[in-house]
């Protein structure tokens, strides 16, 4: 029977595509309109959600890459729950409102009782850690699976850090940075 072929037959070998390298700069932020649209976005998501919070979306003066969005009220703590799962949606989802390019993702922060401090300096704490195990013991450690900016974080950190080196592993949302023994000069 002629019309009887199985649909994958049809379909090219899969392969699997190398990451693309950005190699000219990512476009500029225009500031004005991503704080336009994000309260506009805010607003209906924080009411549509029966959040019982307030933000404030600014591009500070002092900072001319970022737009930071801070939030304050009484569901302050529901956004910081689960290491800041649904503070850390929001933002996820104000990037695709925004349609904003990737690279440019680290300059539009959502923020709520100093979590980011916070996160910033455990992220610090963390790597220094992990470095002087390494160090001591002479065995890779492997970081739980994190965010592209946290592992760039934990990268920028252990840069130049005496007897160790970093890289990230896996794909996706499995995606890990480890720490490993620095290699000796000459197997480099």
């Amino acid at each position: 029977m002629n019309g009887d072929r199985t649909p994958h037959m049809n379909r090219p070998p899969s392969r699997q595509f190398p990451r693309r390298e950005h190699t000219a700069p990512p476009p500029p932020l225009d500031r004005e309109r991503a704080v336009a649209e994000l309260k506009r976005f805010l607003d209906l998501a924080v009411s549509e959600m029966g959040l019982a919070v307030e933000f404030e979306a600014s591009a500070p003066a002092g900072d001319e890459a970022e737009v930071i969005v801070i939030f304050t009220g009484a569901d302050q703590e529901l956004l910081l729950e689960n290491d800041a799962e649904l503070l850390l949606s929001l933002e996820h989802i104000a990037h695709r409102w925004l349609r904003l390019d990737p690279r440019l993702h680290d300059r539009v922060k959502f923020d709520s009782g100093e979590y980011r401090a916070a996160r910033l300096a455990e992220l610090k704490l963390s790597a220094r850690v992990a470095a002087q195990r390494v160090r001591e013991t002479g065995q890779p450690f492997q970081f739980n699976p994190m965010s592209s900016r946290e592992r760039r974080i934990v990268h920028l950190e252990l840069n130049g850090a005496a007897g160790v080196r970093t890289e990230s592993e896996g794909s996706g949302d499995r995606r890990q940075l480890v720490v490993y023994p620095a290699s000796p000069p000459n197997k480099r």
